[in-house]
């Protein structure tokens, strides 16, 4: 229970009309999760705008009302809030709500196009390696301790965000590891939360069908790192080249991670092999389990937050040394007899996709070929597209596009958005199998013995989504039992 008044502390208004001291037991969105003694916040969002279902928080229990305009019927029972904006209130209103818990753990915020995932996972896994009781905010999954909570966006609404946060409090974590979205910076779903530190791992080519421009998207990743405060720092990638521009108007202490160049936390990849990498970082030979420059990236942005937090840099390293990454993320298994290495990876970005590729390529000893089944998500960017399938006919040496989660498009025109912008080489180069199960045992069965093959796009998603339906679908599942098949 909370005072309406209290939680509205920081909230910018235009009106009240009601009673500021009602007791509220609930925040909701979702006029339908309403209860008695709820506050409804009504938002404009992308798909609907929570005015029109006012009428139904109110008949469902809702005692008070936070809107941008107020509705024609003010019901006499009911308290109404007229303010500025409401996604950004409801962020504040939610950090008062659940007594304030970004304040009482060192909350620390992953933002970039590619990388949040590898890099938050990491964290939480070293720093409970150190002994720490820890929180994980991701794309893969949400833990609070130990314990795992399902995961719907990258990063959740303000209130769920707020509500985990608090249960991590409660059960004693220090440290809360989080992915920051460029849609959550830009729908104010971090507003009120208290970042210990930010870090910017890159950006490229994404998200264009939600900002619009490139110099949009950039502009809201970097408001991230506009609103650190004073006693933050932030970690940002200065081989990006974006990197130094994403600090440059932050209060937060700044520091950089390069392979390139002299930085705070410098690397150098010695060997890169299946086995892992061999790299010195800062003065220091270190062997990680992870593979390829991209993950080179990674390790030394979470090496540079541990050592921001204060950590011992030997026992950071020993521990990082022996982690893996995220799951679906460069996720290989090598063929019993044929020894075909298949790799599964979230790379669903031009960016992400030439980057795990040229790993690939990297470590590749002979003639082995390099296969790669992609696709792209329907109701997402179509201008990606035609770049993708670019990418994984320069970069390999067969590719086959294929369904991602067409969504509610026609995944026959998918295909085609990305065959549009082949150059003549890459034109001999691919092939498209619209099924997916299909398109990756197509694959398998063209590879010969030492073949590696890389399965793009969906990483450790468990579906595929058509026509508004999540159907059951694993890549890692189906390239271990096409290989199964393969092997009888």
């Amino acid at each position: 229970m909370a005072i309406l008044q209290d939680i509205l502390y920081q909230v910018k208004l235009r009106s009240v009309n009601g009673d500021l001291q009602t007791e509220i037991n609930s925040l909701q969105i979702d006029s339908r999760k309403v209860v008695n003694g709820a506050c409804f916040i009504a938002l404009k969002g992308t798909e609907s705008d929570g005015h029109n279902f006012i009428r139904n928080a109110v008949d469902n229990g809702a005692i008070a009302i936070v809107c941008e305009y107020l509705p024609e019927e003010l019901h006499p029972d009911v308290t109404y809030v007229e303010v500025n904006n409401s996604s950004e209130a409801v962020g504040w209103m939610a950090h008062h709500f659940y007594d304030q818990p970004s304040r009482k753990l060192k909350l620390i915020g992953v933002t970039g196009t590619n990388g949040k995932t590898t890099v938050a996972t990491l964290l939480y896994k070293l720093f409970t390696a150190l002994g720490y009781d820890c929180g994980l905010i991701s794309t893969v999954n949400n833990l609070i301790g130990g314990e795992a909570v399902a995961s719907t966006h990258t990063t959740p609404d303000a209130i769920r965000i707020n509500e985990i946060l608090f249960k991590m409090t409660k059960v004693g974590c220090s440290f809360a590891f989080m992915e920051v979205s460029s849609h959550s910076v830009h729908q104010y779903r971090i507003a009120g939360l208290q970042f210990a530190g930010g870090i910017f791992t890159n950006i490229s080519h994404d998200h264009l069908d939600y900002h619009n421009t490139f110099d949009e998207y950039i502009r809201v990743k970097k408001k991230f790192f506009d609103n650190l405060p004073v006693t933050a720092f932030a970690i940002s990638n200065l081989d990006d080249k974006r990197g130094e521009v994403m600090l440059q108007n932050t209060l937060a202490t700044k520091f950089y991670y390069s392979l390139r160049t002299i930085a705070d936390f410098k690397g150098k990849i010695l060997e890169n092999s299946l086995t892992g990498l061999n790299m010195m970082v800062n003065d220091q030979e270190v062997h990680f389990r992870m593979i390829g420059e991209f993950n080179a990236y990674n390790l030394l942005a979470v090496y540079g937050t541990a050592i921001c937090l204060n950590e011992d840099k030997n026992e950071v390293l020993r521990c990082l040394s022996v982690l893996s990454g995220a799951e679906g993320r460069f996720e290989y298994v090598i063929s019993s007899i044929d020894k075909i290495i298949g790799i599964v990876d979230y790379a669903h970005t031009p960016d992400a996709l030439e980057n795990v590729l040229k790993a690939i390529n990297q470590l590749r000893s002979g003639n082995e070929r390099v296969i790669t089944v992609v696709g792209c998500g329907g109701n997402r960017d179509r201008t990606k597209r035609p770049l993708m399938g670019q990418v994984a006919c320069d970069y390999s040496n067969k590719a086959i596009f294929t369904s991602d989660n067409p969504r509610n498009e026609d995944p026959r025109l998918i295909l085609k958005d990305m065959e549009s912008g082949l150059n003549t080489a890459a034109k001999r180069k691919f092939i498209s199998i619209e099924d997916r199960y299909e398109a990756i045992k197509a694959a398998f069965s063209m590879a010969a013995p030492g073949d590696i093959i890389l399965i793009a796009g969906k990483g450790h998603e468990k579906y595929q989504e058509v026509k508004g339906v999540r159907n059951h679908f694993d890549d890692r599942e189906v390239m271990l039992k096409v290989m199964e098949e393969l092997e009888k």
